[in-house]
């Protein structure tokens, strides 16, 4: 019969000492068979069980003595040999445990939380600080209302519906973005093991069963853009302004730009010898280096630029800061102010606005020119072709489309004839 340990007291637990020799030991405490103290060398204790679980002998930790008491340690050594008695592996059941609660926890994310963890690395991607606030703006304003304090793995579908109803028939292309932006934390909080199953977010196969198309609800609102009957007389009338802005304007319509790639612009940027403006990518919406040839009178517009002192900006602010948007839509109102019955557009009698010019010129290029539809579009740095045609034209045109924008700028000036 095994002889059974003498089962120690409290006190004689806590005057048990390491011998000072060798690795690790251990001293049976009694009370339950197997329940051991064991003992380090700098004095650290800990509570084991040793027992045997099917065919392998085990030990079985049961915590850190003092925390663990002597009682306590007997009462878990007990019930560790009763799962064992039950077929239970108390190691495996302590595990599995473990796991529940830790994927408990990560199912207990809420939305505001998930949103703020998706944004620490999604606001990365933008080089742009205006995307960057748009993006947590839009979530903010109307997502966090309805969906912030709700847990990632509660939402369902109707939550969404009811998150994006005020807004999607009277902003529809708001509604429709936040939708986007809404799957795409959810879509983190499920790859994050926060949730599971569909994403309730997602338009189709789904939310489109239950709100109608956004194309149904709002047609797209283009720019107003100039006549391109009248495209001489403003230009005319923008070559007699003065300013910084005024010239910044007068560059972006002859050279068919965005309002923010001309704002921008470096004199670093420029090469006046080979009459080319290269503009690097983190600067372009496509994300890819963009070559504009310069004509003679682009160029002389450039070399007549006086240069801030301090600033790098070809256009700069007063200041010597990029200029603002509102700058050059500013000069735009100024002209319009001037003759208000003039410089609207055909479709919606608007007054043109900056972004218009590129459509102007683009109706120039369809309906006054053979110039052929891609060298207008690569003209205006759009993406032309499949992924594959673009892989295999590595070139961008930009010879053929300085003759181009040379008979653009003669058409501004209202020289297309001579």
């Amino acid at each position: 019969m095994p002889r059974k340990a003498k089962e120690l007291s409290a006190v004689e637990v806590k005057r048990l000492e390491h011998s000072g020799k060798g690795g690790n030991q251990t001293v049976a405490v009694g009370g339950v068979d197997g329940l051991l103290l064991q003992m380090t060398p700098v004095n650290g204790r800990s509570w084991l069980l040793r027992c045997k679980i099917g065919d392998k002998r085990r030990h079985i930790g049961l915590g850190g003595y003092p925390d663990v008491t002597l009682a306590q340690a007997r009462d878990r050594a007990r019930d560790a040999r009763e799962m064992i008695w039950q077929g239970i592996d108390p190691v495996e059941h302590r595990k599995a445990n473990r796991a529940a609660l830790v994927t408990a926890q990560r199912r207990g994310l809420s939305f505001d939380d998930a949103m703020e963890r998706y944004l620490e690395g999604k606001l990365q991607e933008f080089d742009n600080d205006k995307h960057r606030k748009q993006w947590r703006a839009t979530l903010d304003k109307y997502a966090i209302p309805t969906l912030g304090k709700m847990l990632v793995a509660d939402i369902d579908v109707s939550d969404i519906k009811r998150t994006l109803e005020p807004v999607w028939a009277t902003k529809t292309e708001t509604a429709s973005r936040l939708r986007g932006r809404i799957e795409a934390v959810m879509a983190w909080a499920t790859v994050a093991g926060h949730r599971s199953g569909d994403n309730p977010a997602r338009w189709k196969g789904n939310l489109d069963a239950i709100l109608p198309k956004p194309s149904k609800l709002a047609k797209v609102v283009h720019h107003p853009a100039l006549r391109m009957d009248e495209a001489a007389s403003w230009f005319s009338d923008v070559q007699g302004r003065e300013g910084f802005a005024t010239r910044a304007l007068e560059f972006m319509a002859m050279v068919a730009a965005r309002s923010g790639e001309v704002r921008g612009a470096v004199w670093s940027e420029m090469d006046l010898d080979k009459a080319v403006w290269t503009i690097p990518s983190e600067r372009m919406k496509a994300r890819a280096e963009h070559r504009v040839p310069l004509t003679k009178e682009t160029v002389d517009l450039l070399k007549a630029l006086d240069r801030l002192a301090g600033s790098e900006f070809v256009f700069p602010a007063p200041r010597g800061g990029e200029l603002s948007d509102a700058a050059l839509s500013a000069c735009m109102k100024r002209i319009h102010a001037a003759k208000p019955d003039k410089y609207l557009d055909r479709q919606s009698g608007r007054p043109a606005v900056p972004h218009g010019l590129r459509s102007t010129f683009r109706d120039w290029v369809a309906e006054r020119t053979e110039y052929p539809r891609d060298m207008a579009e690569i003209a205006l740095a759009h993406t032309v072709g499949s992924e594959v045609e673009r892989a295999y034209r590595r070139g961008d045109m930009v010879e053929k489309r300085r003759a181009m924008m040379a008979a653009w700028g003669h058409f501004l000036r209202g020289t297309q004839d001579e």
